[in-house]
């Protein structure tokens, strides 16, 4: 079992969207058997995967003690891939998860869900609080997709020491540089410097297709190049995991 989790301190840089795409990836590429866990409160996940919100809102009740994180799972339309979804009561939930105390409450919810599930992608809140601790004690692997401003320079530094702060030994960050346009002259400045080397996704039509048909990009622009460079990105994150596993082995 591993647990990807997709991490960004601002919304707006395409965060759900790829962590929709690379759940999808892990179960009809892969064959994983794959959860997509929804901690944004704004429940986009679910809902770019064509699911309705729940009518009741009860999706922190995954942690209190003794309920069974099972229950809370719901199918996607996809094969493979299932949904832990978020609802309004996520917004309670850094505070009551600071009461209980249990800094790897997280990391026991996945333990659990690791029995049914192969692959564990988060969707993260944009914050850095209670339940961003917990994630990046539980991942294995964090994916912070960030755009191509001089601001990400900061950023990423930043977001590295905040989390060193509270986890010395956490998990693989991978940025990810979103929104790149290759006729912007900022854009191609960043790409060749501080972001050298990063996974690129392109600003495309496709993505933004993602929300208006609600599905993975890979249903319906199989043939893009913006298709090509998520899988590319997906695959990378399977051997950097094979990779960690055999040196856990």
């Amino acid at each position: 079992m591993a647990v990807i989790a997709v991490y960004s301190v601002k919304g707006g840089v395409g965060k759900t969207t790829l962590a929709v795409d690379m759940a999808w990836r892990s179960a009809v590429r892969s064959g994983h058997s794959t959860l997509l866990w929804d901690l944004d409160p704004q429940g986009g996940a679910g809902w770019l995967l064509g699911l309705e919100e729940p009518p009741e809102s009860h999706a922190a009740a995954v942690f209190i003690k003794g309920s069974n994180p099972a229950d809370f799972i719901v199918p996607s339309p996809y094969p493979g891939l299932s949904l832990l979804p978020a609802d309004q009561s996520m917004r309670g939930l850094p505070a009551a998860l600071a009461r209980i105390g249990k800094r790897k409450r997280m990391a026991r919810t996945a333990a659990a869900l690791a029995a049914t599930h192969a692959r564990i992608v988060i969707d993260c809140p944009p914050v850095l609080n209670e339940i961003s601790e917990q994630i990046f004690a539980a991942a294995d692997l964090l994916i912070v997709p960030l755009p191509p401003s001089p601001l990400s320079a900061r950023a990423l530094p930043m977001i590295r020491e905040e989390i060193l702060e509270r986890h010395p030994r956490h998990p693989p960050i991978l940025p990810v540089l979103s929104m790149y346009d290759a006729r912007r002259k900022l854009h191609r400045e960043v790409h060749t410097g501080f972001a050298a080397g990063w996974p690129v996704i392109p600003m495309a039509s496709a993505i933004e297709q993602t929300a208006v048909r609600r599905a993975p990009l890979g249903t319906f622009a199989a043939a893009s190049d913006v298709n090509a460079r998520l899988q590319r990105l997906w695959d990378g994150i399977e051997a950097k995991l094979t990779m960690q596993a055999s040196l856990q082995a």
